[in-house]
């Protein structure tokens, strides 16, 4: 399996989330190149040296977001990813490009030597904050193939957050499971309702059942809630380890250390 041969394990990897700055260009957009890749190397140089088992990088503060992402974010964040693939040059690492720039991620993780990307609506139509969002797999996995870059792999939200679903209301998460794993996604990522909101162990359970491709659990995360999800494959977590717990807010190395300890303990 392409994740074991990821990440070296099959249960409860922990991906560390790195909330890139405002990029140039976007409303909140402040600080220079210099100074935003400097604090993501920095951020992920906590991760490695906290014995994570992933980093995924995403343009979190680039709000509100569009579907028109625009080259200059698309340079940005590939001149940010190959600075933290040099920071971490054995890590698995991934992106993310919001909002719903699949293709554009692609792109991104091959020409930084990254190994995986995070899509948005890869099966199912829903709404999203951000407008209308139609599903993309059979375009996303054809371009995956044009531009030589099969090795990376793509995990693809499911139910995603911030989303209504009532388009899809007659169909379940473990169908809407099945239709990415069909479609031939790589593993499928279940949220709570919004960033930071802790996900439903019991639809952990029911997608777990459901396929045999990774399931990953994409919010909520936290040191108190953990053993309810040491079952998933793996567990992208970033609000948990700012300060306060809030996604904007400065990463804490002490929270990240002790994460990785309890899971360590709980484990044994």
């Amino acid at each position: 399996m392409k994740f074991l041969e990821l990440f070296g394990r099959l249960k409860s990897v922990v991906i560390g989330m790195i909330h890139v700055k405002a990029l140039p260009g976007t409303p909140l957009g402040c600080m220079k190149m210099s100074e935003i890749t400097e604090e993501a190397c920095r951020e992920a140089a906590i991760y490695r040296d906290a014995g994570i088992d992933g980093v995924i990088i995403e343009n979190m503060h680039d709000i509100p977001y569009s579907f028109s992402v625009g080259p200059e974010v698309v340079s940005c964040m590939t001149a940010v990813c190959t600075a933290v693939r040099r920071i971490c040059p054995s890590l698995p690492l991934g992106v993310q490009i919001l909002s719903a720039a699949n293709q554009q991620a692609l792109a991104i993780a091959l020409a930084s030597g990254l190994d995986f990307i995070r899509a948005e609506g890869f099966v199912f139509s829903h709404v999203a904050d951000e407008g209308l969002l139609n599903a993309c797999a059979g375009d996303l996995l054809r371009y995956r193939k044009q531009i030589g870059a099969e090795h990376i792999q793509v995990f693809t939200d499911i139910k995603k957050k911030h989303s209504s679903h009532a388009l899809t209301s007659d169909v379940s998460i473990e169908e809407t499971a099945r239709a990415a794993e069909f479609f031939l996604s790589d593993g499928v990522i279940i949220t709570g309702t919004a960033t930071g909101v802790q996900a439903n162990p019991q639809e952990l359970r029911d997608v777990l059942k459901s396929v045999r491709i990774p399931v990953i659990v994409g919010s909520g995360v936290t040191c108190d809630n953990v053993e309810h999800y040491l079952d998933a494959n793996g567990m992208i977590i970033g609000s948990h380890f700012k300060a306060g717990g809030h996604w904007a807010n400065a990463l804490e190395p002490e929270k990240v250390i002790k994460f990785m300890k309890k899971r360590r303990d709980l484990l044994k």
